[in-house]
């Protein structure tokens, strides 16, 4: 009888052991990283990459926010709320148009000037623009200077893109991602390889045609958004001078300093926008000024020496994988 009833435990036991083995292979692949998400596509004149951790596609939701970021924004669109308050009409504005002009009112304030939505008409009458036109004589600079009513809306609005991906990532409850806009970033978590995002900061070398790509270094970042300005792809040459793209809202003519290329990290990708801009105005040590005003921020430049060597400048705290 004892022999028999082995025989009737030995079914029981295969039974417990493949019920044991299958619990403990459905924990470890919950504990295991779930697929991520890449979607590609274009907005604002550029275009953008996302990369998210979550067993259901978003696209549809990403290019639903993205077109309403678009519909506000966009100097491109002829039905977008810029572009309608330029031809001297007056759209009622959205809580996402009222947001996106307080902050740049913000940045304009604190950073004296040196970031300016107003200031349209400057960058296309040095043919940086949606319209390209002859080099303004300084009457008309000065002119220009005096009458300003367009909105420009370019060098917040891709990093305020950024941010709303985030959001609606975030909405559905994805904690690892990474959302890049023409270069602006806005980064959670950790990537695929269960690592921090490692973010390129590309050299600054003469390159109209956007063809060289070589890093100069790379970030390792987590909870961050991050965005760069530089004068090494949209410039020109006449007379044997170089004509760089950033306008300087407060002359009217475009910088000649030693920052080729900055860098900012901060909690907003709209923030880090804005102020990339403003310190490619305001030159190197303007820009340390502002941003020992603002620990939560960091920069990282890249500019020209004494001697005409490029050179580095980073704030303290920066996660660099050269």
């Amino acid at each position: 009888m004892k022999k028999k009833s082995l025989y009737w435990q030995i079914p029981f036991l295969l039974l417990l052991i493949a019920g044991t083995w299958f619990i403990a292979r459905q924990q470890r692949a919950a504990s295991e990283p779930a697929g991520y998400q890449h979607d590609e596509g274009f907005v604002f004149g550029t275009v953008y990459s996302i990369t998210y951790q979550s067993d259901t596609n978003l696209k549809d939701e990403v290019e639903s926010a993205l077109a309403e970021v678009d519909g506000e924004f966009s100097m491109f669109n002829e039905k977008s709320t810029v572009a309608a308050i330029n031809r001297g009409e007056h759209p009622q504005r959205s809580k996402m148009f009222e947001e996106v002009y307080a902050l740049a009112q913000q940045v304009t304030a604190d950073t004296d000037g040196a970031f300016d939505i107003t200031v349209a008409p400057l960058v296309n009458a040095w043919g940086f623009g949606f319209k390209n036109e002859q080099m303004p004589t300084p009457e008309q600079v000065d002119s220009l200077l005096k009458i300003r009513s367009q909105m420009d809306f370019s060098a917040i609005a891709k990093g305020y893109g950024c941010d709303v991906v985030a959001r609606t990532l975030e909405a559905h409850g994805i904690r690892n991602y990474m959302v890049e806009i023409g270069g602006e970033v806005v980064t959670r978590g950790h990537n695929p390889k269960d690592d921090l995002w490692k973010i390129g900061v590309t050299k600054p070398t003469d390159d109209s045609l956007s063809t060289e790509n070589e890093l100069q270094t790379v970030l390792a970042v987590g909870d961050v958004a991050m965005a760069t300005s530089g004068n090494y792809r949209k410039f020109y040459y006449k007379g044997g001078r170089k004509y760089a793209h950033t306008i300087d809202p407060r002359t009217g003519y475009p910088v000649q300093h030693e920052v080729l290329s900055a860098t900012v990290l901060a909690d907003r990708c709209a923030v880090a926008d804005a102020y990339a801009t403003s310190f490619m105005v305001l030159g190197l040590e303007q820009a340390k000024a502002v941003l020992s005003r603002h620990p939560e921020m960091k920069g990282y430049f890249i500019y020209t020496d004494s001697v005409g060597a490029l050179a580095v400048w980073h704030s303290e705290g920066l996660n660099i994988n050269d």
